[in-house]
């Protein structure tokens, strides 16, 4: 191992002092430094004949070069790697540095050792342009974003101008280039991009690489960030690996960054005088643009971004073959009816289940309960607000007697709170088509006793009876206006009093 080397100042120090007949445990302390560096220094020293005083004419540079000469470079000269044609195969899948160090070596065997391979690779990695730096394997990574810059869409009609976002996404080794408009950057939105990015492609790579927006990332953490839900949804789908760029690291998806830049200068700006009247006119121009840019030449690399995807495309994983639906992920409580409410919707779950939280992923056309990372059931979305969607194989044995019992229980509840709010309750049966409305209307009523009060409840009830206004909603108005709970006092007749006076004329005059 290489030992410490002393600057000439402290170099002359150590000297000086050993000719005083300090240890060099001593001379370490004085210097502030090792005592094995300083026995090394006193020893290189010995084996050059310097000793102290130094002579007039030994100025710092020969004074160093004598104790700390240059090495001797070895007798026989090293093949040198080709790190031109190492940098071509590390773009290949599956390729490590070490594979093709095994390979020098089996080709050189005098040649470098692994470390020294790495360190000579690095070094000349480092003087290459910037294109070089970063070797991507075909087919492995993708990176998207959104670009900073926006475009105007006018509408024809109203001349409202809305702003559409512009979403990138850039294969890792052949930089092939999507790009398409979006009114929002919102989880639909943006995994819709994704979708559509991955059709035009043609395949899917191994990872995807999004920088830390919202959207697709609701933790930003460097070691194990937290996916949305719904983007995690849609990776599983596709079977692609998520890897989020560290915060405030853009090297970390420097393609995208690049390529950002490019969509901005050579696809926007020339588009900044024309006025666009519709979000589908504006893409339309974004994919003619798009395919130029694809097909035009690289600057410092050979072929172009369209050449480059050929070899590409082959590397991709195929699509599913079904295309994914954005979902939105929910949290839901099985109630009593063994329904769940979504947007004011009623769908069933086996009945084992009463009182559970389950997990709901919502999609234009249907909908899936979820329950321990396990499938429960699926309906078709109801486009009706309040109708009851129910599978019979979800009703428990004797179901009506099941609905009864529950009944029952919730009335007790009722008839300890007053005969008023029992009424109410067994008057629910009666007045609902279906059991389920019947229980969760009582339901609802009981709950208005929690809120507020038994009392208030109770003469809310009584009043509900009288105006034959037995609903829930009914009864939580009379609870929160008080004043309704009085009936109106009756009205006496209006008796006018006439006075008596010589030019009113009474009822005799007109016989």
């Amino acid at each position: 191992m290489p030992q410490s080397r002393l600057s000439v100042r402290k170099i002359r120090e150590v000297l000086r002092l050993s000719a005083t007949g300090l240890s060099a445990r001593q001379i370490a302390m004085v210097v502030s430094t090792a005592r094995s560096t300083v026995g090394e220094c006193l020893r290189r020293a010995e084996a050059a004949g310097v000793a102290w005083p130094l002579p007039a004419d030994l100025d710092d540079d020969a004074l160093e070069a004598r104790l700390y000469p240059p090495p001797v470079p070895a007798a026989t000269e090293r093949p040198p790697p080709d790190f031109g044609l190492i940098q071509a195969e590390l773009r290949r899948k599956g390729v490590t540095l070490l594979l093709l160090w095994q390979e020098y070596r089996a080709a050189c065997p005098d040649g470098y050792r692994y470390s020294r391979f790495c360190d000579l690779y690095r070094a000349w990695l480092g003087t290459q342009d910037a294109v070089l730096r970063q070797p991507h394997a075909p087919g492995d990574k993708l990176f998207v974003d959104y670009a900073g810059q926006t475009v105007e869409v006018v509408d024809p009609i109203t001349g409202e101008i809305r702003v559409a976002q512009i979403f990138v996404a850039v294969l890792g080794y052949s930089n092939y280039t999507y790009c398409e408009a979006s009114w929002t950057q919102s989880a639909a939105d943006w995994i819709g991009a994704h979708v559509r990015a991955l059709e035009y492609f043609g395949g899917v790579p191994a990872a995807i690489v999004p920088d830390n927006l919202k959207t697709g990332i609701t933790r930003a953490c460097r070691y194990q960030p937290d996916r949305n839900p719904s983007y995690q949804d849609f990776a599983e789908a596709y079977g692609v690996t998520v890897l989020p760029a560290r915060v405030r690291k853009p090297r970390d998806k420097a393609k995208v960054e690049t390529g950002v830049q490019i969509v901005e200068r050579q696809i926007l700006a020339p588009l900044r005088h024309q006025t666009f009247f519709s979000l589908a006119t504006l893409n339309r121009v974004l994919a003619e643009s798009l395919a130029a840019l694809n097909q035009r030449p690289f600057q410092k690399l050979d072929g172009s971004r369209a050449s480059w995807f050929s070899d590409e495309r082959s590397t991709l994983r195929p699509l599913p073959t079904q295309r994914y639906e954005h979902a939105v992920w929910k949290k839901a409580k099985v109630h009593l009816d063994y329904h769940v409410e979504i947007d004011h919707r009623y769908y069933s779950v086996p009945h084992g289940l009463i009182g559970k939280t389950v997990e709901v992923r919502l999609t234009e056309s249907a909908v899936e309960l979820i329950h321990r990372g396990q499938r429960i059931a699926a309906h078709a979305r109801s486009p009706v607000r309040g109708s009851f969607t129910t599978l019979e194989a979800h009703r428990p044995e004797r179901h009506r007697h099941h609905l009864d019992r529950s009944h029952e229980r919730l009335i007790e509840q009722a008839d300890a709170i007053g005969p008023a709010t029992a009424a109410v309750l067994k008057a629910q049966v009666h007045a609902r088509k279906h059991p389920e409305y019947a229980l969760r209307a009582s339901l609802g009523i009981l709950r208005l006793g929690r809120d507020y009060s038994p009392e208030q409840l109770e003469a809310a009830c009584r009043r509900a009876i009288d105006l034959k206004a037995l609903s829930y909603t009914a009864i939580r108005a009379l609870i929160q206006n008080p004043a309704a709970l009085t009936p109106a006092a009756p009205q006496t007749e209006l008796r006018l009093s006439i006075p008596t006076h010589d030019n009113l004329r009474g009822p005799s005059y007109f016989r």
